[in-house]
């Protein structure tokens, strides 16, 4: 049986990775393997992990590796500790082929752990861009250490190529978050309401405010302006999905905790809702808002209209149900309003969404599954001279 492990370090990269790690778990010619780390092991992120093992999956290898210092220097610690403790279970496990997706820290521990290991890497999500944080130069260098890559539209794929990687090593899959389309039954209003103990009302948002790691010590400033113009909005029932472990993270779920606390009718905070719940609840409110990928990737294919906020997921392909804004104030208000009216609700509802694919984890895991002696001495693939020259 060809052994496969898949790294999850945190409750979206679970949501995201669970349909191809159901897709490996019943083929009966494969065997996979879970290490499980980062925020799924952290009281403070909802121990996530004990949502894995709910859905019937056996977890290999747990590495604690998550400071609790709210900085910088924390996170470089809980990417040390995760190196070494990563490159051990590895060589407990001695996969075949390690599965990453993204770009968040605790993959970067992982891909350089497996790389000194000697064991290939199959990453989901390169050639992407998020300009307003470090994570986009930490998704490049994941993609230089990967073997193969499974990234989300053509031009993410034409991006992986460009920084040297074989052609065909790179598979243009679509974005493996909306195989939920396919395989799940969403949560209808009621029972939905009745699970999270929160009412939808007339209009209702979902809000994930993140930090933007490149814009170091403005989160809390940029999230006050974020709750100031949600109060413009007294009719809108409000969910807030709190923030990763970056820096600044913790302060940011302080500040929606105490909102959350002033505003009991209207709004609820949730650690971890499960990408279900999640996914559910994206189907029915009105908007999206926030600086998650989320509103770029998932909450098109819903006809949602997202207002996304500030540089953090600058770059990424947008459809033109996602409106930009700055973050302050009057400029949120602004879009929200925008985003609230028939007329936009309107466009967001017809557009297509160019990171769907039908099949995406299944179309991954034949790809794994047949992938033979991968070659580590990569050879850096040049592109043709004239690419080179201007027009």
């Amino acid at each position: 049986m060809k052994k496969i492990c898949v790294f999850t370090g945190t409750r979206a990269d679970y949501g995201l990775l669970k349909p191809l790690m159901e897709e490996i778990a019943q083929d009966l010619e494969m065997k996979l393997q879970l290490l499980v780390s980062g925020m799924h092991l952290a009281a403070d992120f909802g121990n996530t992990y004990r949502l894995i093992e709910s859905d019937g999956f056996v977890i290999d290898e747990k590495i604690e590796t998550l400071s609790a210092a709210d900085s910088s220097v924390g996170t470089c610690q809980s990417i040390s500790r995760g190196i070494t403790g990563y490159a051990e279970a590895l060589t407990r496990l001695q996969p075949e082929l390690l599965v990453l997706l993204g770009d968040r820290s605790e993959a970067f521990a992982a891909a350089t752990a497996a790389l000194i290991c000697q064991i290939p890497i199959a990453h989901l999500h390169g050639g992407e861009t998020t300009q307003g944080a470090y994570d986009e130069a930490l998704r490049h260098s994941i993609s230089k250490m990967s073997h193969l890559h499974f990234v989300s539209t053509k031009n993410y794929r034409q991006r992986v190529i460009q920084l040297g990687e074989r052609p065909d090593n790179v598979y243009n899959v679509g974005a493996i978050g909306l195989d939920y389309l396919e395989r799940e039954t969403f949560i209808e209003r009621d029972e939905l309401e009745a699970s999270l103990s929160f009412s939808f009302g007339k209009q209702s948002a979902l809000v994930t405010f993140h930090p933007v790691t490149l814009e170091q010590g403005l989160a809390a400033e940029q999230l006050a302006q974020l709750l100031a113009a949600l109060g413009h909005f007294d009719e809108l029932q409000i969910i807030f999905t709190k923030a990763n472990a970056d820096p600044e993270g913790r302060t940011i779920n302080q500040m929606v905790d105490q909102y959350v606390a002033t505003h009991p009718q209207k709004t609820i905070a949730f650690t971890s809702m499960g990408h279900l719940r999640y996914l559910s609840s994206m189907r029915i409110v009105d908007l999206v808002i926030g600086n998650s990928s989320s509103g770029i990737l998932e909450a098109p294919s819903f006809g949602v209209p997202t207002v996304n906020i500030g540089d953090r997921q600058k770059g990424r392909i947008k459809t033109a149900s996602v409106i930009d804004c700055e973050p302050e104030q009057s400029a949120i208000v602004s879009a929200c309003h925008k985003a609230l009216s028939h007329q936009f609700k309107t466009v967001a509802q017809k557009v297509d969404n160019p990171y769907r694919q039908e099949g995406t984890a299944r179309r991954i895991k034949e790809i794994i599954k047949n992938a033979e002696n991968i070659n580590l001495k990569k050879i850096f693939y040049d592109l043709p001279t004239n690419s080179f020259e201007r027009q």
